[in-house]
């Protein structure tokens, strides 16, 4: 029942998004992902990455069969388009085995083992619908709120050092390797998800089921609620709002040269095409819940968590794309969303209940210090820097403190009873 109403739910959201693009004159999720069904997909990778996710309920040999069908097929799309002279482009193959999955379970399928190649297809179709509905999201965003409220965390930002600028000057001095290396990075942010995933749901075909609590709900819940607080407070961020990346619109060219000065800050029209997607920063969100998750992987699995979450931290900034306000605001996001989901599993109790409601509490905090007191905590760096990463630390310190009581909760459940030596039966006294 649970599956059912999250599907419900997801397709009148889907349909909801769908309706709104219409309404300024662009493809909605569900007719982008539909025409990819034929034409050339925007990216191939998510789709096979998707389709990966899906073959964690099949057997070994039935994986080797749907990679080689997908890699079938997108070569007949290949050729096909290399004759036509159209967009060349791979990731139909992988789409195509993933409905085709579909139609199994359905029509060839009963009982549990329908319903777990049903999760599977709807895992990854839900991962490829994430990326679909962000890209609509990220238009809504540019349509709906001509107003950008940049000039309060720029101002707010010197608290902190101004990070975006430092770092923005060190990937500049890198060169071009860095710089391809952070790029790089920063765009395969899904495909680190997946392969985290791929470890974390290894025995779904052994047991028959999937883990209660696992990467993908939380990253898909992180893009759900996201885009919310994009509307609420919306921000495009230094390379647009101070550099040459934002024309006539920038307030300055000044990033990553010349941090902004202090002045007071007000809210300032932008053009209706830049994403208000900077705070909070959703890359540091998804980067800090892989690292969380790969902390129980092998070490090889912990080393790449750790690199993926320290270059993205370093795109986000170095780029522009973020200021170090975002940053703070998407670790104390992932960390909330994070608890709120391992309660749920488990069940809630008092420690999960405090911690989602400190989490919240700091999150609301942040943004109301970000929107009203940006001027006090310019003036005063050494007292709002230290405050606003030690609001941070408090939920970091909270979480691991939580999650670790509950880990060795979980232990001692399982733990043995230990055995009872024998006892010797007692001899009867002689007479």
């Amino acid at each position: 029942m649970l599956w059912v109403a999250v599907s419900v739910a997801a397709l009148g959201f889907l349909i909801a998004l769908e309706v709104a693009a219409r309404r300024y004159g662009e493809p909605g999720p569900i007719t982008d992902q539909a025409r990819e069904v034929i034409f050339a997909p925007k990216s191939g990778t998510v789709l096979y990455v998707s389709m990966a996710l899906m073959t964690v309920v099949l057997t070994w040999r039935q994986r080797f069969v749907a990679v080689g069908a997908a890699i079938g097929i997108d070569i007949v799309f290949w050729l096909v388009r290399w004759a036509v002279d159209a967009e060349m482009m791979f990731g139909n193959g992988a789409l195509w085995v993933t409905l085709a999955c579909a139609v199994i379970a359905v029509t060839r399928r009963t009982g549990r083992d329908r319903v777990l190649l049903l999760k599977g297809v709807g895992l990854a179709l839900l991962l490829v619908a994430g990326r679909k509905t962000g890209y609509t999201w990220l238009l809504i965003t540019s349509k709906t709120r001509p107003a950008v409220l940049d000039q309060y965390v720029a101002t707010a930002d010197h608290a902190l050092g101004n990070p975006s600028w430092l770092v923005g000057r060190i990937v500049a001095a890198t060169g071009t390797v860095g710089a391809h290396v952070l790029e790089w990075v920063y765009i395969q942010l899904a495909v680190a998800a997946v392969v985290v995933a791929l470890y974390q749901l290894r025995n779904v075909a052994v047991e028959r089921r999937f883990p209660g609590h696992h990467l993908v709900r939380t990253f898909l819940v992180i893009g759900l609620l996201g885009p919310a607080i994009y509307m609420i407070f919306p921000v495009v961020g230094p390379i647009f709002a101070y550099g040459a990346d934002g024309g006539h619109w920038a307030v300055a060219h000044l990033w990553p040269d010349t941090p902004p000065p202090v002045g007071t800050p007000h809210s300032m029209l932008f053009d209706g095409i830049t994403p208000r997607n900077c705070m909070p920063s959703l890359h540091t969100a998804w980067a800090t819940a892989i690292f969380i998750h790969s902390r129980k992987g092998p070490l090889i699995l912990r080393l790449a968590g750790a690199f993926w979450l320290i270059a993205t931290l370093g795109a986000t900034l170095g780029f522009g794309y973020h200021y170090g306000a975002d940053i703070i605001a998407g670790v104390v996001f992932t960390l909330t969303i994070e608890t709120a989901l391992r309660s749920l599993d488990r069940g809630w109790d008092r420690s999960g209940i405090q911690l989602v409601v400190h989490g919240a509490a700091v999150f609301a905090g942040l943004l109301a210090s970000y929107r009203y007191l940006s001027v006090e905590m310019a003036g005063h760096p050494w007292v709002f820097g230290p405050l606003l990463v030690l609001a941070m630390t408090s939920v970091i310190y909270g979480y691991v403190r939580t999650t670790r009581l509950w880990d060795r909760k979980a232990a001692s459940v399982y733990l043995p009873e230990p055995r009872r030596e024998p006892q010797p039966e007692p001899q009867p006294e002689p007479a």
